[in-house]
C-alpha cells in the first residue's frame, strides 16, 4: 500500500516531472555503477549519472517554484547517493568530506559530476540538497557482475574466480542494510548543502574477501585465477565518517557476519541470480 512502482527512464523529463510533483523528497540511487563497463562504454554513464541527475534536479527546481507561488507547502528535498570512488585512490589516511575530488575512472568521474551538479543547485537556486558518499556496498540482491556476488556464484559452480592483479587492492565494505539506514538518516537529519561519508569501517584486501568467502563455501583457493589488472585501478579507498557519526548514525553489521549472511543468501536464492548470469 505504501509503494507505487513506475518504470521509466531517468532522463525522460516528461515521465519524471509529474512523479516529483507528488513527493516530499527525491533520493537518487539510480546509476550505472560497474567500473569495468564504464571503461567500455563511458557515454552510458554520463547519460545516467550526470544527465539523469540534471533531469531530477530540474524537476525539483520546478517544484520549488510552485512552492514559492504557494501551490505546495515546500519543495522536495533532494538526496544524491554518491560513492567513495570520487576521492580517487587514497594511499594513506582517510578521506574527509572537504577533500579534493580526484576520480580516476569514467564511472567515478560521472558520479563526481552528478554530485557537483547537485551541490550547484543548492548554491545557485537554494534547492534543499544533501549528498552521501558510500563505501563498497554488498549484500543480498547484489548484481552478479560485482566482486562478491560474482565470486560467490562462480565458486558455487566451481568456476574460475578472476582476481585482478595481486588482489591487494583495499576496499571498505558496507552492508546494504547499513547503507540504506545511513541514507535514510541523512535524508531526515542531514543539513542542507552538506555531504556525508558513509563508511563501513571494514577495510579488507580483495584477497582477504575472497579467502573468507571461499572458506565459508568450503571451496579451494585453486579456483582463483589472477588476471591482468584493469586500467587505472584504484589501490585503496578509505573514508572518515565522523561527520555522520556526529549526526547520530554509525554502521552496525560486522563484515564477517554480513558476508556470511550474503553468501548464504546466494546459496538459497539461486533461481534469482542464475537468470541474470
Amino acid at each position: 500500500a505504501r509503494l507505487r512502482f513506475v518504470q521509466a527512464d531517468i532522463v525522460d523529463a516528461a515521465a519524471v516531472a509529474p512523479l516529483v510533483a507528488e513527493v516530499d523528497a527525491v533520493v537518487n540511487f539510480a546509476a550505472e555503477s560497474h567500473v569495468d563497463r564504464s571503461i567500455l562504454d563511458p557515454e552510458a554513464f554520463l547519460r545516467t549519472d550526470v544527465m539523469g541527475v540534471h533531469i531530477l534536479l530540474e524537476a525539483c527546481r520546478a517544484e520549488q517554484e510552485r512552492a514559492t507561488r504557494g501551490e505546495r507547502a515546500t519543495a522536495p528535498r533532494f538526496l544524491q547517493v554518491s560513492t567513495d570512488e570520487v576521492y580517487g585512490s587514497v594511499e594513506t589516511g582517510e578521506s574527509r568530506e572537504d577533500d579534493r575530488l580526484e576520480p580516476r575512472s569514467p564511472y567515478s568521474s560521472a558520479k563526481a559530476g552528478g554530485e557537483l551538479l547537485a551541490r550547484s543547485y543548492f548554491v545557485t537556486y537554494g534547492l534543499d540538497v544533501v549528498i552521501t558518499r558510500g563505501s563498497n556496498t554488498y549484500g543480498p540482491y547484489h548484481h552478479p557482475e560485482k566482486l562478491i556476488p560474482l565470486f560467490v556464484t562462480n565458486a558455487i559452480d566451481d568456476q574460475r574466480l578472476p582476481l585482478y592483479g595481486d588482489g591487494l587492492q583495499r576496499r571498505d565494505w558496507l552492508y546494504v542494510a547499513d547503507h540504506a539506514g545511513a541514507i535514510g538518516h541523512v535524508l531526515e537529519h542531514g543539513v542542507s548543502g552538506e555531504t556525508y561519508n558513509v563508511a563501513g569501517n571494514n577495510e579488507r584486501t580483495n584477497r582477504d574477501v575472497v579467502t573468507t568467502l571461499l572458506r565459508h563455501l568450503g571451496k579451494p583457493w585453486s579456483l582463483v585465477r589472477q588476471v591482468e589488472d584493469r586500467p587505472g585501478h584504484d589501490r585503496r579507498y578509505a573514508m572518515d565518517s565522523s561527520k555522520l557519526a556526529a549526526l547520530g548514525w554509525t554502521n552496525k553489521m560486522p563484515f564477517d557476519a554480513g558476508l556470511t549472511t550474503t553468501v548464504d543468501w546466494y546459496l538459497e536464492n539461486q533461481d534469482w541470480w542464475r537468470s541474470l548470469k
